[in-house]
């Protein structure tokens, strides 16, 4: 008790500061590769890590020879594996403040763009599905599908979805004020007690939202309607202005707020 009190005794501002930074820094790299495939490699790496020390136990001398070389290039080898990772962070801490409002503005046009094709797709009954990436990556699902990487435009979301394309059938993905990919493969939702009317769309959004943050938006092909799917809940869209209202609010992390208004709507 008397070394833990000395150690606690111990610790200055600074140390605290440094491990508040460090821990600040591993929370949001998990928060970055939630959902994506650098999940799997960072298995593969301790399942590396367990050979390794396996090795010094058993005594496998040529298996902790391969290791021990590996381990010489490790922090190399994290640089080449995560490099996305680490540029989509550094990315993000380099964004300057008095690009902010530019930012806002440029998302609020690009929001218009999705609302104008969805609300042409719904007159039409045209079935969609896209996904608005946030926080939780979804690069396992944009590597399902056709990357296209453009910009977001009204024509080119309308016309990913006619039937006669090629890429109609899946989901398209949206991040970082880019069309990153269409006709991506979502896995449908496990979930036993929904709605038998929903159709696959909507069983694949549903799906989605239960494993990421992701804001999905489905227009339904059999009856034209539009909803919000977020956190495994579906949202009604009455007409283009709320879906708007609402897009803004999920995408500009006013999400709490937004699921208030919601949920008082439905009374």
């Amino acid at each position: 008790m008397k070394q833990i009190l000395s150690f606690v005794g111990n610790i200055s501002f600074t140390d605290l500061l440094d491990i508040f930074v460090v821990s600040i820094i591993v929370y949001r790299f998990f928060r970055l590769i939630q959902g994506t495939r650098a999940v799997q490699i960072i298995i593969g790496l301790v399942s590396v890590c367990l050979l390794y020390f396996g090795s010094i136990r058993y005594q496998l001398y040529t298996l902790n020879w391969l290791l021990t070389h590996f381990f010489e290039y490790f922090f190399l080898i994290l640089i080449i594996l995560f490099q996305d990772q680490i540029r989509n962070t550094l990315v993000m801490m380099g964004r300057a403040y008095h690009f902010r409002r530019q930012t806002a503005t440029l998302r609020d046009e690009q929001i218009e763009e999705v609302v104008a094709a969805c609300g042409a797709l719904s007159r039409e009954r045209t079935g969609a599905l896209i996904l608005f990436e946030k926080t939780n990556g979804l690069l396992n699902f944009t590597e399902t599908g056709t990357k296209l990487n453009c910009d977001i435009h009204s024509d080119i979301i309308y016309s990913l979805f006619q039937n006669n394309s090629p890429l109609h059938d899946g989901a398209v993905i949206i991040s970082d004020k880019k069309i990153l990919a269409a006709g991506c493969f979502i896995p449908l939702s496990k979930n036993i007690e929904i709605d038998r009317h929903y159709g696959t769309r909507h069983r694949a959004a549903l799906g989605v939202s239960e494993i990421t943050d992701a804001v999905v938006v489905i227009v339904s092909e059999e009856s034209g309607k539009i909803n919000i799917c977020f956190n495994g809940i579906f949202y009604l869209m009455s007409d283009e202005a709320k879906l708007r209202k609402y897009l803004r609010k999920f995408i500009f992390n006013n999400t709490a707020e937004a699921l208030t208004e919601l949920k008082a709507e439905l009374g």
